[in-house]
C-alpha cells in the first residue's frame, strides 16, 4: 500500500474531529445527524475510545453522560433519549419512567448493549496526559462498571453456564445480523406500523416487525428478570457480546488498583466466561465462535465478524488464536475482501452486501479485531486491518458502513464511530512511526501490570 504523507493523516483527524464535533449536543455524541438523534451505549464507548487521546475531557464527558442513565439494577440501557429528535422506537414506547429502577431526569430504553465501557474507560486511563485526573475519573466510574458486570452475571445469565444472554437483537451491536433470523422465525408472526423509509439498508423482511413486538413484551412484563427467564421467546448467548464482556472484566482487573479494590474477582469473572465460551460456543472443528439460541438449545452455524470477538481476550489459548486468526484471514473473510472485513461469510448463502449486518465492512469491528491482533502479537494482520480500515474512510469517508469489495460507503454520513475510531488509529499509526508519545507498558488489559 502506498504510504501517504502525515500531512494527509493530520488533515484525516481534523476532519474526523470536525465531524464528533458537529454530532456534539453538550451532552452526547449522536451516532449521526438524522436518522440517529440520541446517545446510544455502544456507540458512546467507542467514542470515548476515539477521544481518549484527541480530547480526554470530552471523552470523560461522553462515558460519564452515558453512566449517568444506568438503571438502579446496575443496567446500561442502549439508548439515552437526552436530546429532542423523533425516533422509531422512542421513549413512549420504552415508558422507562414506569419502571422504579430507572433514572428519572432521562427517558431511556429497557435494553442494553455489549459492555465495552470498563475497556474504555481503561483506553482513558492507559493514555492518559494527566494522570491524577484520569484515576480521579477510573475512582468515579468504577463503581458503576461493577454494577453493570453485576447486572450481567446476575439477571442474563439465563443458560446457567455463565454467559450473557442477550433478550434483543438491538443488544448484539449487530441489529440486522443473519444470526438473528432462525430465532426471529420462531416467534408468531406480527405486523405494526415500522416505517421501513426511516431504516435505508435493513432486510427486507418482517423481522422489525418481531423486534418491536420482543421489545413490548419486555416492556410489559415490567422489564421483570423472572419473566426473561420464564417466559421470554428470545435469547441468544453471542460470541460478540461475551467477547467483550471478557475484554472488559481483564479491563477492570487493571483499573481496580486505580479504585483501591481487589483486581481478583475480575480475572476470575474472566476466567468463567473464557471457560463457558469454550464450552458452549466453540466450534473446534471450524474454528469458530457460534452464537447459541437458548431456545431451540442450539447453535446457530452462521459465521459472522462477531464470530472472532473472542479474541479480544488476552489470555486465550494459543490454538484456538490460530485457528480464529487462519480463519479470519482465509477466503471466507479477508481474503476475498478487498476491504475487509465483512460482516459474514462471503460464502454464506445470506451474505448481501447492500444490507447492515449481512455483507458490509465496518470500522468498529475492524477496530476491535484490530486491537485483539495487537494483543496477540500477529503485528501484521493489526498492520493490514488498520491500514484497509483508514483507506475506507479515506475514500468513502465517515460513512456508517462500507461494501467490502468495491469500498463504497453505506448506510449514514458523518458517522460519530467511524470518525472516532479513526482518531485511534491515526494515533497509533503516530505512535508506530515514532511521532507520538509513548503508552504505559502493555499492548491490551491483561498483558500490562498483572501480566499474561
Amino acid at each position: 500500500m502506498e504510504a501517504r504523507p502525515a500531512v494527509d493523516d493530520a488533515a484525516l483527524g481534523r476532519e474526523a474531529l470536525s465531524v464528533l464535533d458537529a454530532n456534539w449536543t453538550g451532552t452526547a455524541t449522536v451516532p449521526a445527524p438524522g436518522l440517529y438523534p440520541h446517545q446510544w451505549s455502544f456507540d458512546s464507548a467507542f467514542v470515548t475510545i476515539g477521544l481518549a487521546r484527541a480530547n480526554p475531557g470530552r471523552a470523560r464527558a461522553e462515558l460519564a453522560g452515558l453512566l449517568g442513565g444506568q438503571w438502579r439494577t446496575g443496567m446500561v440501557p442502549h439508548i439515552l433519549f437526552r436530546t429532542a429528535g423523533g425516533y422509531f422506537p422512542g421513549p413512549s414506547v420504552w415508558r422507562s419512567h414506569d419502571n422504579a429502577a430507572a433514572p428519572r431526569d432521562v427517558a431511556t430504553s429497557g435494553l442494553t448493549q455489549p459492555p465495552l465501557h470498563a475497556l474504555a474507560v481503561w483506553w482513558l486511563w492507559r493514555y492518559a496526559d494527566d494522570p491524577e485526573t484520569a484515576e480521579g475519573f477510573v475512582r468515579q466510574v468504577y463503581p458503576m462498571l461493577i454494577a453493570q458486570h453485576d447486572y450481567l452475571e446476575t439477571t442474563r445469565d439465563l443458560g446457567g453456564a455463565g454467559l450473557a444472554a442477550i433478550v434483543h437483537p438491538w443488544e448484539s451491536g449487530m441489529d440486522d445480523s443473519p444470526v438473528w433470523d432462525s430465532p426471529l422465525a420462531a416467534l408468531p408472526a406480527v405486523r405494526y406500523a415500522y416505517h421501513r423509509e426511516m431504516l435505508p439498508g435493513r432486510h427486507p423482511d418482517n423481522h422489525h416487525d418481531r423486534y418491536v413486538s420482543l421489545a413490548l413484551s419486555y416492556r410489559d412484563s415490567g422489564y421483570d428478570t423472572r419473566y426473561l427467564r420464564q417466559d421470554h421467546p428470545f435469547a441468544v448467548e453471542d460470541p460478540m457480546f461475551n467477547g467483550i464482556w471478557l475484554a472488559s472484566c481483564e479491563a477492570l482487573a487493571e483499573l481496580a488498583p486505580v479504585a483501591g479494590a481487589d483486581p481478583r474477582p475480575h480475572l476470575e469473572a474472566a476466567e468463567r466466561i473464557r471457560g463457558a465460551l469454550a464450552a458452549r460456543l466453540w466450534n473446534g472443528w471450524d474454528g469458530l465462535y457460534y452464537a447459541r439460541d437458548l431456545r431451540a438449545g442450539a447453535p446457530i452455524p452462521i459465521a459472522t465478524v462477531g464470530s472472532f470477538a473472542p479474541l479480544l481476550d488476552p489470555r486465550m489459548p494459543g490454538e484456538q488464536v490460530s485457528a480464529l486468526v487462519a480463519t479470519l484471514e482465509s477466503g471466507r473473510f479477508m481474503g476475498a475482501a478487498g476491504y475487509p472485513v465483512p460482516s459474514i461469510d462471503i460464502r454464506a448463502a445470506q451474505f448481501d452486501r447492500s444490507h447492515y449486518w449481512r455483507g458490509p465492512s465496518w470500522v468498529n469491528t475492524n477496530w476491535l479485531l484490530w486491537h485483539a491482533a495487537g494483543s496477540h502479537g500477529f503485528t501484521e494482520l493489526a498492520q493490514v486491518l488498520s491500514a484497509c480500515t483508514l483507506r475506507l474512510v479515506r475514500q468513502a469517508g465517515f460513512r456508517e458502513c462500507f461494501d467490502p469489495f468495491d469500498g463504497s460507503g453505506r448506510g449514514c454520513r458523518d458517522f460519530s464511530w467511524s470518525a472516532a475510531l479513526t482518531l485511534d488509529l491515526l494515533a497509533d499509526a503516530a505512535l508506530t512511526a515514532g511521532t507520538g508519545p509513548e503508552p504505559e507498558s502493555g499492548a491490551g488489559p491483561g498483558l500490562g501490570t498483572l501480566g499474561a
